[in-house]
C-alpha cells in the first residue's frame, strides 16, 4: 500500500470513503503510466500506416493481453468497450440477436433478480425483439438456487446472465455450481464480473461471455472489456455500426491512455490481489466487530460466507440510512436506493431477498478499499452508532 499521496487524502472535509464498489480512485502508478499517452504518444492505434501509430497499437495489444491475463482468457478474446454497461448490453443484446438471426427456435433469455439494472433491463428489451424473459429469484441469502436455475432451462434457452458478485450486497453467487447446468441446457452463459474482478480470483473458462470495468480496480472511468470466447466461438451482432474496430464487435477509435491505465491496475491487482483481499477483510470484520458493540441489533444483509472480502450491507435497527447519512456527513457511504426529488424507492436487490420497505429504507452498503485505514474504520464506526443513536 502506497505511505504518500494516498488517494482520497483529499476528500473534501476529511471525509472518510466507504464507497469502493460505487468507483474506486485511480491508483498513482496507473495514471503515471497513462500520462505520457495523453501528450507524447498521443497517435491513434488504428493509424497503421506510420511509426507512432504503430507505436500506440503495440501499447493497446499490451494492456489487452494485461487484461486477458486478469481474467483468465486470451488476449484476441478481449473486446474493448466504454464501460461494464455496454459490455452487458453487447454480449446479451448482440449474442441473442445472432442467434435470433440463424433461425434458433429458441426464445428464453434467463437472468437473476438481484442483477444490475443494466443486465436487467436489456433482458427485458429483447421481449420487443420476440424473447421470453424470465427473472430468477434468489433466496434471503441473495443467493440463486440451482435448482430454481435448473428448472428454468427446461424450456430450451439462448442466453442466462449471472453476475459473480452483487453490487450492493456482495454476495457471490456460486459460479461453480451454476455454469454446468447452463452448459448442459445448450445456452451460452454471460456474467457480469465489474464488482469481483480485482477483488477475488476470476476465470472465464467456465464463461461465454464476461464484463469487467477499469474504474472498479482502481484504473480509470470511461474504459471496460468483454471477454468473448473463441472456442467454442460466440458470434455477437455488434449494437452499432462504424469502422469496424475490435474485429468488427466494437466500432470507434480505442482510447488508449484509458486502455494503457486499465492495463496497468489489472498488472497492480494480479500481483496485489491476494493482499488487498486479506487486508481488506480483516478491515471489514474489524468494522462489523465495532458496529456490532457499539449499535446492538445491527444485521448483515445477504450470506456473510459467500461475499466479496471488503463489503458490508447492513440493516440498522431503528433509523433510516438517510437519517443516518443526514447525521453523519463525514461519511462516503451509500444506501443502494435510487432516490429521486419526490420519494426514495426502496433497494430493488434488497426487496428481492425480502425485505420490506422499510428494513431496505434502514439499509447502508459499506465498502473497505486499497486505500481504507484502520484509523479510518475505527472512525467511521464511532460515527455511525452515534448517527444510528440520533446523535449527529
Amino acid at each position: 500500500m502506497l505511505e504518500t499521496a494516498r488517494p482520497g487524502d483529499d476528500v473534501p472535509d476529511g471525509q472518510i470513503y466507504l464507497d469502493y464498489q460505487a468507483t474506486t480512485p485511480c491508483d498513482p502508478r496507473v495514471v503515471e503510466e497513462m500520462l505520457p499517452w495523453f501528450t507524447t504518444h498521443f497517435a491513434n492505434p488504428h493509424s497503421a500506416d506510420h511509426v507512432a501509430g504503430r507505436y500506440v497499437h503495440d501499447a493497446v495489444d499490451i494492456a489487452r493481453a494485461r487484461v486477458a491475463a486478469l481474467i483468465g482468457a486470451e488476449a484476441r478474446e478481449v473486446v474493448f468497450t466504454s464501460g461494464a454497461t455496454e459490455a452487458n448490453n453487447l454480449a446479451i443484446k448482440g449474442a441473442v440477436r445472432h442467434l435470433l438471426s440463424t433461425g434458433t427456435a429458441r426464445r428464453r433469455v434467463i437472468t437473476v433478480a438481484t442483477e444490475h439494472k443494466c443486465v436487467l433491463e436489456s433482458v427485458r428489451d429483447l421481449a420487443a425483439e420476440g424473447c421470453e424473459p424470465v427473472i430468477l429469484p434468489v433466496g434471503a441469502d441473495g443467493l440463486l438456487d440451482p435448482d430454481v436455475l435448473r428448472r428454468a432451462l427446461e424450456v430450451p434457452t439462448l442466453l442466462v446472465s449471472i453476475m459473480m458478485a452483487n453490487n450492493e450486497t456482495g454476495v457471490m453467487h456460486d459460479m461453480a455450481a451454476l455454469a454446468p447446468l447452463v452448459r448442459g441446457a445448450g445456452a451460452l452463459l454471460h456474467s457480469d464480473l465489474a464488482q469481483a474482478a480485482g477483488k477475488v480470483a476470476v476465470d472465464v473458462r467456465a464463461l461465454d461471455l464476461a464484463s469487467v470495468s477499469a474504474h472498479k480496480m482502481y484504473g480509470p472511468k470511461g474504459v471496460g472489456a468483454l471477454f468473448v470466447r473463441r472456442r467454442p466461438r460466440v458470434r455477437l451482432a455488434p449494437l452499432f455500426s462504424g469502422g469496424g474496430q475490435e474485429r468488427g464487435l466494437r466500432s470507434g477509435t480505442l482510447p488508449a491512455p484509458l486502455l494503457v491505465g486499465f492495463g496497468a491496475a489489472c498488472d497492480i491487482v494480479m500481483r496485489e490481489m491476494a493482499a488487498d483481499a486479506a487486508r481488506g477483510r480483516m478491515l471489514r470484520d474489524h468494522m462489523l466487530h465495532l458496529l456490532r458493540a457499539g449499535c446492538p441489533g445491527i444485521e448483515v444483509n445477504g450470506s456473510m460466507e459467500h461475499r466479496l472480502p471488503t463489503n458490508l450491507n447492513l440493516r440498522f435497527p431503528n433509523a433510516t440510512a438517510l437519517d443516518i447519512m443526514a447525521r453523519a456527513p463525514e461519511l462516503c457511504v451509500s444506501t443502494g436506493s435510487a432516490c429521486s426529488s419526490a420519494e426514495v424507492v426502496a433497494s430493488y436487490v434488497l426487496t428481492a431477498m425480502g425485505l420490506d420497505a422499510a428494513q431496505a429504507a434502514r439499509s447502508l452498503r459499506l465498502a473497505v478499499g486499497r486505500y481504507t485505514s484502520r484509523a479510518d474504520v475505527d472512525r467511521a464506526a464511532a460515527i455511525l452508532c452515534r448517527a444510528a443513536a440520533g446523535s449527529a
